[in-house]
Formats: C-alpha cells, sequence, structure tokens
C-alpha cells in the first residue's frame, strides 16, 4: 500500500521550517503542505484560548488539503493545544514538546537541563513536565525569552545587540551549570550562533525537529501511511499575511530559493 497524501505542518511563522527541513531529509518521498501564520506571529504572548483557537484553525485548513499527518512545529501551540488537536481531529498530529524532551534526556550528563522559550511555553511547564515524565534525577530550569522571536522575524540573528539580549536572558541558566538546553521555539534556532558564543561549546542545544521527523516516519511507517511510489515533489507553501518577509527570512534559513508562497484565504 502506498499513501500519496502530502504531510502538514504549521507553526505560528517562519521558525516551523526547522521541522519542514528534517522532515524532507528523514521522508524525502513525501510532500508537504506548511502553514505559517505570520498575520498573528507571536502565539507566545497569547492566552490559552487563543492559541488553541488558532491552532485549530491552522489544522483545518491543513485538512483541506487532505494531510494524512499534522506536524504541530509550534511549541507554544504545542504545549498548550496539542491534547485538544488530538480530540477534535482523527488524523495523527504530533508535537514538538515530547520528542525534544527525549533527546534532552538522552543528550545531559550532569542531569541539569535549561529550557528557553515563549511565555506561555515557560508558563505552561510542559517541557519540564515531559522531562520530569522520563527522567526524575533532572533537574529542569527555564527562562522565557520573548524578544528572540521578532530578533528573528527581523532577520537580526547576529547583531551585537542580539548577543546582548541572549547573555542577560542566558546569564542565569548558564550560572546553574547546564549542560544540555533545549530550544523551546521553532524560531531559536536560527539564534543558535549567538546562543553557542554565550554558552560555550560544551553545552548542547537541542531542537526538536529532527526527533519530530523520526517520529513522523514510524507513525507512517506503523500505520501503513508511507508514499511509496513519490514522484516529483511539489512542496506547498502558505501564510497568512503577505508572504515577501516570509520568503526572504525561509530562504535564509533553508539555504535555497522558496519558488512560490501563497497567501491562505
Amino acid at each position: 500500500m502506498s499513501d500519496t497524501r502530502p504531510i502538514g505542518i504549521f507553526d505560528s511563522g517562519v521558525g516551523g521550517l526547522t521541522v519542514f527541513s528534517e522532515v524532507e531529509k528523514a521522508l524525502p518521498g513525501e510532500e508537504i503542505v506548511y502553514f505559517g501564520d505570520t498575520a498573528r506571529v507571536p502565539y507566545g504572548t497569547k492566552s490559552k484560548e487563543t492559541i488553541t483557537k488558532f491552532s485549530v484553525e491552522n489544522v483545518e485548513f491543513l485538512m483541506e488539503h487532505n494531510v494524512k499527518l499534522v506536524l504541530v512545529a509550534c511549541n507554544t501551540a504545542s504545549s498548550l493545544s496539542l491534547d485538544f488537536l488530538k480530540r477534535c481531529f482523527r488524523v495523527p498530529i504530533v508535537g514538538v514538546i515530547a520528542p525534544g524532551a527525549r533527546n534532552a534526556v538522552d543528550s545531559t550528563r550532569n542531569n541539569r537541563i535549561g529550557v528557553v522559550g515563549t511565555n506561555a511555553t515557560i508558563i505552561s511547564g510542559a517541557y519540564e513536565k515531559a522531562v520530569k515524565k522520563i527522567s526524575g534525577r533532572i533537574t529542569v530550569y527555564s527562562r522565557s525569552c520573548p524578544l528572540f522571536v521578532p530578533l528573528v522575524e527581523e532577520g537580526w540573528v547576529d547583531e551585537k545587540v542580539t548577543y546582548e539580549v541572549a547573555s542577560i536572558y542566558l546569564k542565569g541558566l548558564k550560572s546553574k551549570g547546564i549542560d544540555t538546553l533545549i530550544l523551546g521555539c521553532t524560531h531559536y534556532p536560527l539564534l543558535k550562533g549567538v546562543i553557542k558564543k554565550f554558552m560555550g561549546g560544551k553545552v548542547v542545544l537541542v531542537d526538536s525537529a529532527r526527533e519530530v521527523a523520526k517520529e513522523a516516519r514510524f507513525i507512517l511507517d506503523a500505520n501503513g501511511l508511507l508514499n511509496k511510489n513519490p514522484g516529483r515533489k511539489r512542496h506547498k507553501f502558505f501564510v497568512s499575511d503577505e508572504p515577501g518577509p516570509f520568503i526572504r527570512l525561509g530562504e535564509r534559513f533553508l539555504k535555497r530559493k522558496i519558488k512560490c508562497v501563497r497567501t491562505a484565504v
């Protein structure tokens, strides 16, 4: 059996291209429909009710494209809306929290893990709960970094001001002696260079994109949903606002041209 339906991915903006990139590598025969909710980014400052409403609408949009699996690339939506989404829709839905937590637990050597994320993700305690569920011996230290998203959206990933902001946010975590840091927002991998520079080379930076891609492959294989007769892939990109900023930042992130981005209506 072969299932040619696409995989759906949604994020609050461009950061979910981290997940897109890893899924493309892990599942080269699959087509992907990506939706970035750029008109309503950032999600991290909004209420659980609002984020859940947006998330339901995002999945409904992807379902219009007959997707066979939905990946919730947004950490905030994964933290606050995943269980509700799973109850509402029949397709498999995977978030980024649990895969990222597993990766961090596997990576830590001194049982001290840090988490950075949006206000909503950090307040939810989702990563701490996921880590503790795997191992009660690990101490988790969390820090919200609300300015990281707009810095990434502006394309200021190498600026002096970005390093200064990062140093203010991260100094407390560094003082705790963490050896592993979960980047709890899909935008944050774009700041890996700045974060690594401040935290030092011995701290492992975890973004859950690769683990999400592995889980996606496992689910598709286990349920007989893999596309075993792939032809020419036609990935589709949609945003909820003017495509220009998404294209400019997205091409920098993917290191290639994005041929067509359409505005969802």
